[in-house]
Order: structure tokens, then sequence, then C-alpha cells
């Protein structure tokens, strides 16, 4: 699967990333891709003058801009883009999942995070992913209720809607209970992902009379694919709000589903449905080159980490370099192995753990670019956790939590200028592959450590009662000046952060257009071993990154960047060709 084709002015720069462990964290998210790629479709710059959609699927963007076009706000909109991805692309999202959402106030000028992070049952203690005290197997803790959480993703659109809405919140499902009436046709993406997950997806009685025939057989591409239920399930949240999911009957099918598995039950609870709360925090924003970078916070450790990487290489003049020189590569691969150090270390929900307050001291950071300032890679015993500033210190410990790349991004901004910057999932591709009341529940409490313990020690992203597990989700709006200019994200499990920040470095340093930064070809390495985009230019810098000292490995890297550039002559937007998103705007 050869890039550079699709590259246009980017050419053949090579860029961004992918995941490798050390032997220490070794994980079944190094080696399994829920979502593997599924092709790759060219994609164009598209401009528009006062409102925009960039989502995973035409019809949710559709959906999107058609709200936008009758007069309502990206909060709006939000629910329909939502609503229809749950039903397109269940694999990655939907109302059985999570979401966190970074949105910018026109009126205000402020920028606020909604939090609707999944949560682990109350019922929950920290040995819940422990056999014979030894960690399950990956996909043994997967398939089955014991790794769904509590759903955040319908609080969270009621209550983004009810602070920034301006529609009905009704008439916001409109498309989505048309569609699944009607039916849709199976896009050539879903396909693949079914017919993929043969011998999980199709163990689970309503997983399989859903996404297979009566033979067993993957529904094929191109196949009108009807979801009475899922219709039903709308239809009752539009007519009776976010409560008529977190209890009655919506409820008791999803603790019924979670709790009386055959093989692999939960602890969800129809308790834990009803005290689920959205919280809104505030955003992380760090400086670069002049911009404010504005992310979501833990439980997140999105904008900590890409916070981090982007003010080490601050230090250097990437912008110099360029994008086709291989210490471009060595420095930001440095500054993401020492970040994910620190991830892995102090980054949990900060409602549980404490965590230290200046992981984005700028003195602090500018010690850890001192370490990248040599001309071979650190060695692996030199790249660890550093010693930022704490108001009160908390020993921890590093665990082993594994995070697979499904997951789904969009972009909205309406016609006031308000913006929605949203990345959604349900973990691994199908999530937990149990479905309920017509849609798939998340898997995401295998985001937690497996392991509550590191030699005696507890580790801050173990199980806890009500806690959220850790998540590199990193939904971003740039600023200049107060001034939004851009808003992007992406999925990929912890391959999000990497992609997310060398997406902002191509923007920032190396002057491309949106388009061009999420389609170049992935280079990543979080601790040694580059990863490089298999296929692509990407490729071409492995025997000059292995003279530097890297270990180099060529895989398949699958995300879906998607982005909008907020310029003075309008909106640009951005659409990952590794996937069938696109970008539609007035």
């Amino acid at each position: 699967m050869v890039l550079a084709h699709r590259r246009g002015a980017a050419g053949a720069l090579m860029l961004a990333l992918f995941l490798s462990t050390p032997a220490f964290t070794q994980q079944a998210s190094d080696t399994v891709a829920p979502e593997i790629a599924s092709g790759v479709e060219e994609k164009e710059l598209v401009s528009a003058s006062k409102q925009m959609v960039v989502a995973a699927n035409p019809l949710a963007a559709q959906a999107g801009l058609d709200v936008l076009r009758q007069g309502g706000s990206a909060a709006d909109a939000l629910v329909a883009v939502q609503t229809v991805l749950g039903l397109v692309e269940p694999q990655s999202s939907g109302l059985g999942g999570g979401a966190f959402l970074v949105w910018y106030d026109a009126q205000t000028g402020e920028i606020t995070t909604f939090d609707g992070r999944e949560t682990a049952p109350m019922a929950a203690s920290d040995d819940l992913f422990l056999e014979d005290g030894e960690p399950m197997a990956f996909f043994d803790a997967v398939i089955g209720g014991r790794s769904a959480g509590t759903p955040g993703v319908v609080r969270l659109m009621e209550a983004v809607h009810q602070r920034y809405g301006k529609h009905e919140w009704a008439d916001l499902f409109e498309s989505a209970i048309e569609l699944a009436e009607a039916g849709f046709e199976v896009s050539p993406r879903l396909h693949t992902q079914i017919a993929d997950d043969r011998g999980k997806l199709d163990q689970e009685p309503a997983a399989r009379a859903y996404f297979y025939d009566e033979s067993g057989e993957p529904i094929a591409a191109g196949t009108i694919l009807k979801n009475p239920d899922y219709a039903a399930t709308l239809r009752t949240i539009a007519q009776e709000g976010a409560d008529a999911f977190y209890a009655g009957d919506i409820a008791q099918k999803i603790v019924e589903a979670v709790r009386n598995h055959p093989t692999n039950p939960g602890l969800l609870s129809l308790e834990d449905l009803a005290s689920y709360e959205v919280k809104q925090r505030p955003a992380v924003c760090v400086p670069y080159r002049g911009l404010d970078v504005c992310g979501m916070g833990p439980p997140s450790s999105g904008a900590l980490t890409i916070g981090q990487i982007l003010g080490m290489v601050s230090h250097f003049n990437l912008a110099a370099l360029g994008p086709d020189d291989p210490e471009s590569w060595r420095i930001i691969g440095e500054a993401t192995r020492l970040a994910f150090a620190d991830r892995d270390m102090y980054m949990a929900d900060s409602d549980f753990v404490s965590m230290p307050q200046g992981l984005l001291n700028a003195s602090y950071l500018e010690e850890r670019a001192a370490l990248i300032r040599r001309t071979t890679a650190l060695p692996a015993e030199e790249v660890k956790a550093g010693t930022p500033p704490w108001d009160k210190a908390e020993f921890r410990l590093p665990g082993i939590a594994p995070e697979l790349p499904s997951t789904s991004h969009f972009v909205i901004v309406d016609e006031e200028g308000n913006i929605a910057s949203m990345t959604t999932s349900i973990e691994s591709g199908f999530g937990s592959r149990q479905m309920a009341a017509g849609f798939l529940l998340n898997n995401q409490l295998t985001d937690f450590a497996f392991s509550p313990q590191n030699g005696g020690e507890a580790v801050a992203n173990r199980v806890e009662p009500g806690k959220r597990p850790r998540s590199s989700m990193s939904p971003t709006i740039i600023l200049k000046e107060g001034k939004p200019v851009f808003a992007l994200g992406s999925p990929g499990g912890s391959n999000i952060i990497p992609y997310v920040a060398n997406t902002i470095i191509a923007l920032v340093d190396w002057k491309m257009d949106m388009q061009q930064a999420v389609s170049l070809p992935h280079l990543s390495n979080r601790f040694g071993t580059y990863d490089l985009e298999a296929g692509t230019p990407a490729e071409e810098l492995a025997d000059d990154l292995q003279a530097l000292g890297f270990e180099t490995r060529v895989t398949e890297l699958n995300s879906g960047l998607h982005g909008v550039a907020i310029t003075p002559d309008g909106l640009q937007g951005g659409a990952d060709p590794r996937r069938e998103g696109v970008a539609v705007g007035d």
C-alpha cells in the first residue's frame, strides 16, 4: 500500500508514528490490530466559508452538515454525527462507549472539555483482570461482560446540548433513526473489519445475528443493513432524554448482557448506570511556537504527553531540518520515548491518584530536552521517567495497560465559530463484542493496568471502583492570540499521541496544509524501536535511523486523523486517506 501517490505537495515527505514497546511491557496491543487497514483513498483539501464537518463516514458527516444548514450549532451537529457513526461504523464508537470533547465557545473565547469516559463498576476490585494472581490473556479479558465500563457518550451528548444546543433534542436523532430503519449500505471498511474479527465477533449470538449472514459469512460490502433495535433505542432517548438510557428498559438490557455472559460475566449494575456523571474539566494548554495547544487532561494522558513532546522539541529547529531529515525524527522519536516514560509512571485518573504538577514545567522539559542533545539514539537504560515538580509526592510505578487502535474522531465548526473536537470510542474494534438494544458495549476497562502492583508498589492506572481508565485520546484545539487556528484528533490507541503530536509539527513547523499533514506516512517511536508505516516512503528512512542507533520495524499503521484549519479566508478540512472519512462544508 504505497502512499506516496496521494501526498500532493507533500511529495516524498516521510512522517508520523506507531507504537513499539520494551520487552517488559510487551502486550497484546503491540501485536494485534483490531482495526486493520481497509484500503487507501486519495483525499483533497476541502474548503468552506462558514461551517464544516470532518468525520469518519460520509453519512455521519452529511448528517452533521444537514443540522448546521438548518441553523444548528456544533453541539447539535455533534449529536447527529455521533448517533450515525454508532450505526455505520459500530466497530469504533457508539452509545455503548465513551468520549472526550474539547469545545471552543466563540462567544466567550473559552475552551473547556467534557469527560464522558467510562467508569469501573463500583463492585470492581484491582484484581479484575487477574486469574490465579496472573494477568489474563488480553482477549480473554476483552470478550464478554468483564471488560465493559459504564458508558458515557449519551450523557455527554446531553450535557453539551443542554449548554450549547439550539435545536430541539429530539430532532437531532432523525438522520440516525431513518438510516437504522431504512438501512444503510455496508462500507468496504466495515465489511473488512467484520471479516477480520471472525472467531471473536461471531462467537457472540447477538453480534453474529447482526453482522453475519445465515451461513456464517460476514455481511458483504454493499449490503443494505437495517437495525430496528438501534432505531427503537434512539427514539426512546430522543423522546425521554438521556435518563432513558441510564434507567429503565435500555439500562436493564445493558446490565443483563454484561452480567449474564455465559463464560466471562461482568460487574456493571443498574446503580452504576444511574449514578454516571459527565465531568466538565479545564483544558490543558501548552505553548508551542507562539501558539496555545489545548486538549484533554486526566484521565486522558493525551494533552499532557503531547505537551511534553512539543515542549521538548521546541528546543530544536525542526523547521530548518524539515520532514525528510532523519535528524528531525531522531529528535521527535526521543522526545516521544521520554514523554511516554513519564506517562506510564505518573498519568491516571487524577480524581483517584496524585500526579506531579510539573509535568509541563518549562524548566523540567528543558532538562528532558537536554537528554536529546546527542548524535545517536538514547540507550534504553537512559529512557526513564523523570522527576517533575510535585505539590505532594506519591510513589508510582508503571503498569501494563493494553490499549487498542479503534476509536473515531470528528471535528465540527459551526457558522458562529463554535468548535467541537471529539474523540469517541468503544476501545478495541467491536468493543466487548456484546450487543444490547442495537448497539455494541465497550471494553474500556481493559485500558486499566491488568496488574495492580509492580514490585509490591501500587500502579497509578490500576482498577478502582468508579475510576476512569487512562486514555490516550487527544482531541485538540490550537489557538493563536486567543483565536482558533486548528482543530484535530485521531483514533489509534496509544498511537493517538504521536499521531496528533506529529501532525501538529507538520502544520506548525513544516507549514503543511491540513490534508497534507493528516495524509503523511507514519513513523513512531515510544521505547526505542522505530515503527515505520508499511508501503510508504517512511520505509526509506530505515537505514538512516538504524545508523543513528535505532532498531526499526516496518508495520501496518492505521490512523484516522481528521482536522480543520481556521484561516482568514475560511475553513480547510482534511480527512485521513487510510479510512473512509470526509470533510464537508459550506
